[in-house]
């Protein structure tokens, strides 16, 4: 994966195509994400609509590094909200996932379409990759528990960050601990390496010999909600080199097939994004 996103970045930075984050990767590029809001029900259970611009809020905080760490340069913008009531869909929507995007998704490769129903209680939340586009863009975006939204009643997954952890994985972003410690790790340098997953708030954590403690105040491992806290300047970079390369909209009257979604590849060597 990491040697095609090369490629492609060398592609779009030839042909004019990549960002000024690509030409200045110290540079924090604004990248402004619509998003479309679809809340699955059961009836009177499920997210209520005063939630979700609770939720836009905390994703704004988090990728401008107000909680800490690193301003991203990414901020979500809220297109629109639908409404669903079907009981099969909110009790397992990666069941019904196939259903459920057709009838709900909108917009193209940019646009997050975050869906909200209720998980399994082995999974708060599930997300696409950006290079998975190409061979389904009709499965594009990101699943998550109603019940983890700020507020929600699942006391150590209550503040929003199911959705921060889920849609940096549709950003592009690799769980911390991906690939344990070997050196391939999250394809991110300043992320330290991490053997496992970090389970809770440990006072600390340090599980392979490379230096550095594991992250696990990063958005993008398993810890609960209050140990969670940053992004780091690489993902930032790694977050806008996949945003040039799958994401960014193609410029109007462009060739459809030269957009950045359109280069997508799968990579079976990547996990699924799940939490």
């Amino acid at each position: 994966m990491s040697a095609d996103l090369g490629r492609r970045l060398q592609a779009a930075e030839a042909s004019g195509g990549a960002g000024p984050a690509r030409r200045d990767p110290g540079a924090v590029e604004r990248i402004t994400v619509p998003v479309w809001v679809h809340i699955v029900r059961d009836g009177a259970l499920g997210l209520p609509d005063a939630a979700v611009a609770r939720q836009i809020a905390v994703l704004n905080t988090a990728y401008s590094g107000g909680y800490g760490g690193a301003d991203t340069g990414v901020r979500f913008e809220l297109e629109g909200v639908t409404h669903t009531d079907n009981r099969a869909w909110f009790r397992d929507p990666l069941g019904f996932e196939e259903p459920l995007k057709e009838k709900l998704r909108t917009g193209g490769p940019e646009t997050l379409n975050l869906f909200i129903a209720q998980m399994s209680r082995l999974v708060l939340g599930y997300s696409t990759y950006p290079y998975w586009y190409k061979d389904d863009p009709g499965l594009d975006g990101v699943v998550i528990d109603w019940r983890s939204v700020p507020g929600g009643p699942l006391r150590d997954f209550a503040r929003g960050f199911t959705a921060v952890h889920e849609i940096g994985h549709w950003l592009g972003l690799l769980h911390t601990f991906e690939n344990g410690c070997a050196s391939s790790g999250d394809a991110v340098d300043d992320t330290p390496a991490e053997a496992r997953p970090t389970n809770g708030c440990p006072p600390r954590k340090d599980t392979c010999p490379a230096p550095g403690d594991d992250p696990m105040h990063n958005f993008m491992d398993y810890s609960q909600d209050r140990c969670m806290r940053e992004f780091t300047p690489g993902q930032a970079v790694r977050i806008r080199q996949m945003w040039d390369v799958y994401r960014r909209p193609a410029p109007q009257g462009a060739d459809p097939e030269a957009t950045p979604g359109a280069l997508a590849e799968r990579s079976d060597d990547e996990s699924a994004g799940k939490r």
